[in-house]
């Protein structure tokens, strides 16, 4: 059992490597075009940060492995938000512009209501819905791209006036065929460490007697999330939180209709019964998974539209709810 661990821990690495090094290529292009950093969160970055997530479902899907393809990402929208988010929120509280998050929080939950809809009624994702779901995705993507285009003005504008505050914040332009370079290793990595990580993940959640499930909804979950907390700690650190916040909420979303979506058109999958609430013979995704990704969305994203900014209480308590979260996962 030591070399699927050995190997489970080098998929993690090669993620998280692979990971950085497509998000700085795809920074690097996107800003070579004048593209406003939340913007950039919550495309490019989070097209890349999950990666991920997209090739360890789409591997799964692809091995008939439902239970990983499926708790993979909604146990990253969770861990994105309870423990990614928290740990930013807890540590360093930040603003946020109301009319910049509305499209993607409102994609998100438009997305997600979809999701719940066909799980709760039909209990299975027909390969429809897959589509359905990829559809959303390429119309998400047009109507950020439109969007941008139309303030594109206002944009240029405020990187001027930031420009003349903080001249010496200027970054050094890289080569473009570097950053593709970039981009194509980092993909390769991705693509790499998914296989060894779903592959090895199965073998020791076997060996421990642990449902395939719980392994997605948490180890493998925190594993493919990991670029999003590097990059959420790198933008906090040299202050760029709307890149860590766009980050966060694109990434959710990109979970929902790029990871499940490839996930269910390739292969399409019942909702896991593997573990059930409390015994009752319902499965615990439709009374636990679920909610709590609700929820926690809801926390996240509720302040800062209403608000304008973020509190450090709502990392408290998104905390608290990852920690609850894990606890009934391993422990009931």
């Amino acid at each position: 059992m030591i070399v699927p661990i050995l190997l489970f821990i080098l998929g993690f690495v090669l993620l998280i490597k692979g990971g950085d090094w497509f998000v700085d290529g795809a920074v690097n292009i996107a800003h070579r075009f004048h593209l406003p950093e939340l913007l950039i969160g919550a495309t490019v970055v989070s097209i890349g940060t999950t990666l991920p997530e997209v090739m360890v479902s789409s591997t799964a899907a692809f091995q008939g492995q439902a239970e990983t393809a499926y708790g993979n990402a909604i146990g990253s929208v969770i861990c994105n938000t309870a423990l990614i988010s928290a740990l930013t929120l807890a540590i360093r509280p930040t603003t946020a512009k109301r009319k910049t998050l509305l499209l993607p929080v409102g994609s998100f939950f438009v997305a997600a209501i979809f999701y719940c809809l066909i799980a709760y009624l039909m209990g299975e994702f027909n390969r429809w819905t897959g589509i359905v779901l990829l559809v959303m995705f390429a119309v998400y993507m047009f109507i950020s791209i439109k969007t941008t285009i139309k303030n594109k003005d206002e944009d240029e504008v405020e990187e001027v006036e930031a420009t003349e505050e903080e001249p010496e914040k200027k970054k050094k332009e890289t080569k473009l065929w570097l950053d593709i370079v970039l981009l194509v290793i980092g993909a390769a990595l991705i693509a790499v460490g998914a296989k060894l990580l779903v592959d090895n993940g199965t073998k020791i959640a076997e060996w421990l007697g642990v449902p395939e499930s719980v392994i997605a909804l948490t180890f493998i979950a925190l594993g493919t999330s990991l670029p999003e907390l590097v990059t959420a700690i790198t933008s906090l650190a040299k202050g760029h939180s709307s890149l860590s916040l766009g980050n966060v909420i694109g990434a959710n979303l990109f979970n929902i209709v790029l990871v499940c979506g490839m996930a269910i058109t390739i292969r399409p999958f019942s909702i896991p019964v593997e573990k059930t609430f409390f015994d009752t013979g319902i499965s615990s995704s439709f009374v636990v998974d679920i909610p709590v990704m609700l929820l926690s969305m809801l926390i996240l994203a509720l302040p800062p539209i209403i608000k304008g900014k973020m509190y450090r209480w709502q990392g408290i308590v998104l905390l608290v709810i990852y920690v609850a979260y894990c606890i009934f996962q391993f422990a009931l």
